[in-house]
């Protein structure tokens, strides 16, 4: 009875250490994706997000501004054409 209780715990250490080696294995991956991720984003040159949301902000606004200026140019155009003689 003794010599399978040490067969099994020499399994179970075989099998932790195996599970372990897995992990770091796993770990090992996941860090060589993650770079090699990493490096193709910077070769394309992609834009990262809060940039482009900041970029996405100022365009609206200055497209808010544009159409403000246009309404108002509209607004003069037509006071003048009033305030113009009439043949």
């Amino acid at each position: 009875m003794q010599t399978n209780n040490r067969l099994f715990d020499d399994l179970a250490k075989v099998a932790n250490g195996a599970v372990s080696t897995l992990v770091g294995v796993k770990d090992e991956l996941e860090a060589l994706v993650r770079q090699q991720i990493e490096r193709l984003v910077t070769e394309m040159d992609l834009v990262p997000r809060d940039e482009f949301d900041a970029v996405r902000a100022t365009a609206v606004k200055a497209r808010e501004e544009q159409e403000a200026l246009a309404a108002r140019v509209a607004e003069l155009e037509a006071r003048l054409d009033a305030l113009a003689p009439k043949p």
